[in-house]
């Protein structure tokens, strides 16, 4: 498979250089920001992680919080995202989303409608050894209903494998049967087989879907759910069809509405730049005919601008 990240690992990588050059650019008054956000911009997380350890060894200190000591901002909290190992990462950002009051579900949905049935599974582990806590559990306590129930089906982590021919027909006509087909809506099988289906099994079963009804079946989940179970069922749709589709829509929300949301654009920005911001690059351009890098340099500012600018990785 070819590479799809903007970030790659860096060539003449070598730990200990870099956690020098990082302790000088922290060293005495002020702060040498740009020798920062160049350096850990252009390294792998991976390669982070070893900086990290080499900075301990050479200097008795941890290097995160060496650079919250020095940093502030968004540009901080975006450093320290990058600092973060991956499943790290997702798991911080969903136990914030459900701990205190109110739930953050934007995150919870972004999160569990997109990563792979792998990535769900390390996200449980490292959420429980981090955090102390079931997942599953705490979602529960937090959510309701049929979005609980599509939540956790998702948590499972566990999708079909492949493409079954013989379910794409009735697949497609049930999810007709329980919405638009009648009065009322079973959420049920919404549920069942947008949850447990592979992506490639569902791409043709909403081609059948809208030879059936004559409409995307997007447009049947927002006439016939609401709330938080609708956006959770749109998102999982939209991650069916393209991932890198779904986050160029929500990066393009994060910065197009009134202010910017920083923590969504933040988080996407940090945890696609290994996978597939090129994709997502794309998928940009061609949704908005506008490019990311632009949208990005509209929206944002000095070395929190620089640094989201090097994680997205040129301009189209």
């Amino acid at each position: 498979m070819e590479y799809r990240g903007s970030v790659r690992p860096f060539v003449n990588f070598n730990a200990k250089h870099d956690a020098e050059v990082l302790h000088k650019a922290m060293k005495g008054i002020g702060t040498d920001e740009d020798t920062v956000l160049m350096l850990l911009t252009s390294r792998s997380n991976d390669q982070r992680q070893q900086i990290k350890a080499a900075y301990k060894k050479a200097y008795g200190k941890d290097l995160v919080s060496a650079l919250k000591s020095e940093l502030g901002g968004l540009f901080e909290s975006l450093i320290v995202a990058l600092m973060t190992p991956p499943v790290s990462f997702d798991a911080s950002q969903l136990h914030t989303a459900l701990k205190g009051s109110g739930t953050d579900d934007e995150v919870l949905i972004e999160i569990l409608a997109s990563r792979t049935g792998e990535q769900i599974k390390e996200i449980i582990k490292v959420y429980k050894k981090e955090f102390n806590g079931k997942l599953e559990k705490d979602i529960c306590g937090d959510t309701g209903g049929h979005y609980k129930k599509l939540l956790v089906i998702l948590l499972q982590g566990d999708r079909e494998e492949g493409v079954d021919e013989e379910k794409i027909e009735k697949d497609a006509k049930d999810l007709y049967a329980a919405g638009e087909g009648k009065f009322g809506t079973d959420e049920e099988k919404f549920i069942t087989i947008l949850g447990n289906r592979s992506p490639e099994h569902l791409r043709k079963v909403f081609e059948a879907y809208k030879k059936i009804s004559g409409s995307d079946i997007e447009d049947s989940i927002k006439s016939e759910t609401t709330g938080n179970l609708e956006s959770l069922l749109v998102a999982v749709v939209k991650c069916a069809r393209s991932v890198p589709g779904f986050f160029a829509e929500s990066l393009y929300k994060s910065m197009r509405r009134a202010g910017t949301d920083d923590d969504t654009l933040m988080r996407i920005m940090v945890s696609r730049s290994e996978t597939d911001m090129l994709d997502i690059r794309a998928s940009f351009k061609k949704m908005y005919k506008e490019s990311l890098y632009n949208t990005i340099q509209e929206d944002t500012n000095g070395d929190y601008q620089k640094a989201l600018l090097y994680l997205c990785g040129g301009n189209d």
